[in-house]
């Protein structure tokens, strides 16, 4: 297929260049209507394109013309049978997933370090989570991925799951041995879902780590706008095989989508699409080679530490993506939190994410010698301007175990509740989320039981600044708990 079209994009400037006349919405109508300061800063460009589903432009939620054929070229650039363009962003496309595979009352493997969509995916649809702990890094405080003897036990245990989710790469870059997972989960009859929201460039370099559709997956949501160039909040879905039906995915997506869908958001899928196929080998490498020097440039400095491929060797770090910078600041004696507000305080520079340990720092083919070279500037300020704290002894590094589930998460988010003291809610039945977001990482979910380890955990993270999210009390004083439950078996 010829990479170099984009039929979808093509097909707005040539519905433009008619200069139809519009009794249709949006109301703005190519931004004559629109307020004048905010559309002489996008330009008259962007707004004669934001468009609606007329008949000339096709349709998202049946598409037969110019999205069909962006999408079938998609398709092909990933490797997939099908390609589902998302306007809901990866959290849309994960959710469809597990809809598209999961009943009430049936049950999903999937890695406790989950993005909170998978959380939602597993209320709406009812689902039991089966949950594996992932390896953790002691040396950085991270969580890796799920290893395929894992994935086997946790198969074994619960023969009757009706999928397992992968996280590849997870948000810092480290990828499991997902080839060997599909293997074994396919030998079962169990089809991968692969949360890939931090791995659309993967596909287009053999030095990074295999793809969903690359290892075989049946399904991956992939993140195009993270790392591929789209705008924010486009992703797209793939399907390979036939354990899933393709009919199914594209009626839950959509369900699960609005039907004033973005042309904006849908044209810089086709557009992002071209420039990886045609050129993401040139342009990845080049991202790999800067985040390389970089890094190694970093690793000069006495106490700030950069993650290389060291960090891989196991099953569960099988293979790692160095476009990913994770920087240890805890021999500082400070938190990622408190590096992050310094960076930007002093120097201007918003990294992707900081936790107790770390900071997350992301080289994209949009970097520059020059805007890394003031990375290196900045942190070598960093680690010389906090010789007073330097750590004599290593710090102890922990995530704390899964609480234990005592109702579907489906059951205990509908559940009647009651509101208590947060400090006091150990041995209770949690009816809320709650996560340091970035990454948005489940602490605990509804239906799981509350821990003393849990609730010293968040405290921690509250107490280094980090954003802990999910309760509808904002100030964390409070939280819902189950008054009445029934616990299932």
């Amino acid at each position: 297929m010829n990479q170099h079209k984009t039929p979808l994009f093509t097909g707005l400037l040539n519905h433009i260049e008619k200069n139809p006349i519009a009794f249709h919405i949006p109301g703005h109508k190519q931004g004559k209507a629109a307020e004048p300061t905010f559309r002489n800063f996008l330009g008259d460009a962007v707004f004669s394109i934001d468009l609606i589903n007329i008949e000339p432009l096709d349709d998202l939620h049946h598409p037969h013309a110019i999205i069909k054929d962006a999408q079938e070229l998609a398709a092909y650039a990933f490797g997939a049978d099908y390609t589902y363009f998302s306007v809901q962003g990866t959290s849309g496309a994960i959710m469809t997933m597990v809809l598209s595979v999961c009943n009430p009352g049936d049950k999903i493997i999937v890695p406790r370090n989950v993005h909170k969509s998978v959380t939602s995916a597993i209320i709406f649809s009812g689902a039991i989570p089966i949950f594996i702990q992932p390896e953790l890094d002691e040396k950085l405080g991270i969580s890796h991925g799920i290893t395929p003897n894992s994935v086997k036990k946790a198969i074994k245990a619960h023969p009757d799951t009706k999928a397992v989710l992968v996280i590849n790469p997870t948000y810092f870059g480290v990828a499991a041995d997902l080839e060997e997972i599909v293997r074994i989960s396919h030998k079962y009859d169990i089809p991968v879902l692969v949360d890939e929201a931090h791995g659309v460039h993967i596909h287009f370099h053999e030095e990074l780590p295999l793809s969903a559709m690359q290892a075989g997956a049946d399904l991956s949501a992939t993140s195009v706008h993270k790392l591929g160039g789209s705008l924010t909040q486009s992703s797209i879905l793939n399907l390979q095989g036939t354990r899933v039906s393709h009919k199914k995915v594209q009626t839950i997506m959509s369900m699960l989508t609005t039907t004033s869908t973005s042309y904006l958001l849908l044209a810089s899928l086709d557009t992002a699409r071209k420039q990886l196929a045609t050129n993401g080998f040139t342009l990845v490498d080049e991202a790999l080679r800067l985040a390389n020097d970089t890094r190694k440039q970093i690793n000069s400095l006495n106490y700030v530490y950069c993650a290389a491929h060291e960090i891989i060797g196991t099953e569960a770090a099988y293979s790692f993506d160095p476009t990913k910078l994770i920087i240890s600041v805890k021999d500082l004696g400070i938190t990622g939190y408190d590096a992050e507000v310094w960076l930007r305080e002093n120097f201007s520079i918003e990294v992707e994410l900081s936790d107790l340990y770390n900071i997350l720092c992301i080289i994209t083919p949009a970097d520059t010698k020059e805007s890394a070279g003031k990375l290196v500037h900045a942190l070598k300020r960093l680690d010389e301007s906090n010789t007073e704290t330097i750590c004599g002894k290593d710090v102890q590094v922990s995530i704390p175990d899964i609480p234990l589930l005592a109702l579907t998460p489906r059951d205990a988010f509908y559940a009647e509740t009651e509101i208590i003291p947060f400090c006091s809610a150990a041995g209770r039945i949690s009816a809320e989320s709650i996560m340091v977001y970035p990454p948005g990482i489940p602490i605990f979910i509804p239906g799981e039981i509350i821990t003393e380890e849990n609730i010293n955990y968040i405290h921690k993270n509250i107490r280094a600044g980090l954003p802990v999210q999910g309760l509808q009390d904002e100030t964390l004083e409070t939280i819902h708990v189950i008054k009445e439950h029934k616990p299932f078996t």
